[in-house]
């Protein structure tokens, strides 16, 4: 098939109707040959940039259509053979939406109704009523006019249910209201009234009863008609209006209420009394805060009636309970009340309100309390000139409680103070008539905040906010370390000590230390830079210098803007080296088969004292590195060794050592460690009671060949469930103990030697009793040992 000019075969309707929100898809496919190609474009406008081209342009795709993408669309399709197009129109409609509704209406007879509902929608809606369900038509007095209803003089057959609809082709919406025809007859309350006026004052009665439709009124006084004169007026609201009320306006006020259903009376009881007058004294005062004020409201009214107070400030009542206990009311007589304010504060000035009430009369008097007190707080503080040890500070006035300023006062706070610090200044005083000053004598390089303090004659008052912060800029360090000192190190060092400077007083970036120091008798000073601002120490090492040799010193400041002062120069000795001598006079002596008692004499004082000694002690036996070496705490001259090994003999050497290192060997000295004690331990421990007294026996302890002989024994007794042992020594296998009373008591035996003490007996139970008469009983370690007949002979003469 050759070539064809493009064929729209397939397209959308000339009119498309679509509801708002929805996606509209218009479809147009082309043949031709070439393949054509498919392009859109509205007619007087440009499409909407939501829309989306699919399938090779050949769907035109809207969403969420709008109004204003209603028009005229059109499709095209080319190639080189030709072009063809179609178009279609786009009809977006909405649904009707109430713009406004009507709403249930109460209307006495004869009223007018007027309703009005309104809708948008496209197309524009239209309107018609409903009236219980039922279509409503215009009559005489029905008008119906789109979207208004309008009845005039309603009557009780009007009421009922009442709908507006609004409506398009596409859809309609309803709107709904009730109304109500009210009928009744007049009614008051509650009646009677009773009225008390005021001599001279204006008086209004009121006259409104309950009734439907408006009930026509009248007044009269007794059995006249009230006719409307310069005095006495009628309003239209019914109430009766009297101008300038005399005592013979006094008595009773009857209104009539009248409408097709009914009537009903009101009547008012009037009684015209003398004005109430108010004195609130003193109507203005002066006071300090601290003290104590008292205001005095007296009234004069109709004693007939009573009368209330009440008291204000700033026009707004006092809450006694809320004050803190600041106010106390006070009604000395019936027509007199008093107000006393004690410590007065500053917030307590302004005016006083004294209102008295009657059921008459209604006064108000007013009285003005100034409190004179500390300023306030001056206003922002600005930093107008920041240099190295200076701030130039401006702020603004604050008020001065009616006493005036007599002085400023700069204060300032940083990282390095304790809270608020008051300032030097220039000038000094700083005046209350001025508002700048300089801060001197400030740290360089610290960061500042500022705030100002007013005075008067009364105190201080409460300091202003804080300036924003600020740092005063660089200049050369002027405080010196503090404590430059020294010594000990290791061998050949100068070792130099200092306090570091705060950074409070570094003044600057790139702060650092120069240690200087020289020998004694030489002239030039050796410098070195220490560049770590939280430094303490340097270490100078040289191998030429002998100990203790002395050294003047001084260390000294510097910062990125220069170099500072140095300290003072004192004097620091270079390390002593470890010592050079070897204790004397080492002797050791066996006090057990596990101790040894080492002593020995220090060396001659000199250079590389010995902070301490190191006592080496090793087996005669053994080799010297496999020894054991133990320090003392610090330079005591005796040792006990522990821990050994019983029947040997130790070789002991003693050296003294210090920070620096160790000194040399004393000569060995050697000790015998005494045999062991024997293994064995008193066996065949037996006991014979009578009354506290306990007498004990036991079989002696043989030694053996490599034990040390017995030298004695020890007896110790316990109380059960107590630690404290007493103990009992004794040369022969027996002892006599005397128990207290009414307890039980352990018993134990062990053997001594002069290689110590050996293994202990087995366990004696005994138990003492308060009674007149305790049996004599006999106990061996295995058990109670039967009596013989002389045995209870003994003891029934006994007891």
């Amino acid at each position: 098939m050759g070539e064809y000019e493009p064929k729209i075969e397939v397209h959308f309707p000339l009119s498309v109707p679509a509801a708002r929100g929805v996606t509209v898809r218009l479809e147009c496919f082309a043949l031709g040959n070439p393949v054509p190609t498919i392009t859109w474009r509205k007619m007087n406008g440009n499409i909407p940039k939501k829309a989306r081209l699919r399938k090779s342009q050949a769907v035109l795709e809207i969403p969420n259509v709008q109004l204003e993408d209603s028009g005229t669309y059109e499709c095209k399709a080319e190639n080189p053979r030709g072009g063809t197009a179609f178009k279609g129109h786009i009809q977006v409609y909405t649904f009707p939406q109430w713009i406004s509704t009507i709403n249930d209406s109460q209307l006495d007879s004869g009223d007018q109704l007027h309703w009005e509902c309104k809708a948008t929608g496209k197309p524009r809606p239209t309107y018609r009523w409903l009236r219980n369900g039922e279509p409503l038509t215009p009559q005489s007095r029905v008008e119906v006019v789109n979207g208004e209803l309008i009845i005039q003089k309603v009557q009780q057959a009007d009421s009922g249910m009442y709908q507006c609809v609004a409506e398009n082709k596409y859809g309609a919406i309803y709107c709904s209201a009730e109304l109500k025809i009210l009928a009744s007859p007049p009614v008051f309350s509650p009646n009677p009234v009773r009225l008390i006026a005021t001599l001279g004052k204006d008086m209004l009665l009121g006259c409104r009863p309950r009734a439907s439709p408006k009930p026509r009124v009248t007044w009269r006084r007794g059995d006249r008609r009230i006719q409307p004169s310069r005095r006495i007026m009628l309003l239209r609201n019914n109430t009766l209006r009297i101008i300038n009320s005399t005592r013979s306006d006094e008595g009773n006020y009857v209104c009539r209420a009248e409408n097709q259903f009914g009537s009903a009376e009101m009547t008012a009881m009037l009684w015209v009394k003398e004005a109430m007058r108010v004195d609130l004294s003193p109507s203005r005062m002066e006071v300090t805060v601290g003290e104590s004020v008292v205001l005095s409201c007296r009234v004069s009214h109709d004693p007939s009636l009573d009368v209330a107070f009440q008291w204000l400030l700033n026009q707004q009542p006092l809450n006694f309970q809320q004050e803190g206990g600041h106010f106390e009311y006070t009604q000395t007589q019936s027509s007199t009340v008093d107000l006393m304010i004690r410590s007065i504060l500053l917030k307590h000035a302004g005016k006083y309100g004294c209102r008295a009430q009657t059921s008459a009369d209604t006064v108000f008097a007013e009285a003005e309390v100034l409190v004179r007190g500390p300023p306030g707080p001056p206003g922002v503080v600005i930093v107008e000139e920041i240099k190295d040890t200076t701030a130039t500070l401006s702020w603004s006035g604050g008020v001065d409680n009616h006493s005036p300023i007599s002085s400023y006062n700069l204060q300032a706070r940083s990282p390095f103070s304790l809270g608020w610090q008051t300032l030097r200044t220039d000038p000094e005083p700083v005046t209350g008539d001025m508002e700048s000053a300089m801060a001197v004598e400030l740290n360089p390089w610290v960061d500042y905040e500022f705030r100002v303090v007013a005075s008067n004659a009364i105190g201080t008052g409460d300091p202003s906010a804080p300036s924003r912060g600020v740092r005063t800029k660089e200049a050369v360090p002027s405080v010196v370390p503090a404590n430059v000192s020294g010594g000990n190190g290791r061998r050949h060092e100068l070792v130099i000590s200092w306090e570091p400077v705060s950074e409070e007083f570094q003044n600057g970036e790139g702060f650092g230390y120069i240690v200087a120091f020289r020998a004694n008798g030489t002239r030039g000073w050796k410098e070195k830079m220490v560049t770590s601002a939280d430094s303490t120490m340097y270490k100078y090492r040289d191998e030429t210098f002998p100990p203790l040799t002395p050294f003047e010193v001084k260390v000294g400041v510097y910062n990125n803007k220069g170099d500072g002062p140095f300290s003072g120069v004192v004097t620091v000795y270079s390390a002593e080296g470890e010592p050079r001598e070897a204790p004397s006079e080492v002797k050791a002596s066996s006090i057990s088969s596990s101790e040894i008692k080492v002593t020995w004499r220090p060396p001659n004082p000199g250079p590389g004292r010995p902070r301490g000694y190191e006592v080496s002690y090793t087996k005669d036996s053994e080799q010297e590195e496999s020894g054991n070496r133990k320090k003392t705490v610090g330079n005591e001259t005796s040792m006990v060794l522990t821990g050994l090994e019983g029947n040997s003999v130790y070789l002991i050497t003693v050296r003294g050592f210090n920070s620096i290192g160790q000194g040399p060997a004393s000569t060995a000295s050697t000790a015998k460690t005494k045999k062991d004690p024997p293994v064995q331990p008193p066996a065949n421990l037996v006991w014979i009671q009578e009354g506290t007294n306990v007498s004990l026996n036991w079989d002696p302890v043989k030694s053996k060949d490599n034990e040390s002989d017995v030298i004695g024994y020890k007896v110790l007794l316990s109380q059960e469930g107590r630690v404290h042992n007493q103990v009992m020594r004794t040369i022969t296998p027996s002892a006599v103990l005397s128990l207290p009373e009414g307890g039980t008591y352990i018993i134990e035996v062990r053997a001594l030697s002069e290689g110590g003490e050996g293994a202990i007996s087995s366990q004696v139970r005994v138990l003492t009793s308060s009674a007149p008469c305790f049996p004599f009983t006999r106990q061996g370690v295995n058990g109670p040992i039967k009596y013989t007949k002389i045995h209870l002979l003994f003891l029934a003469i006994f007891c």
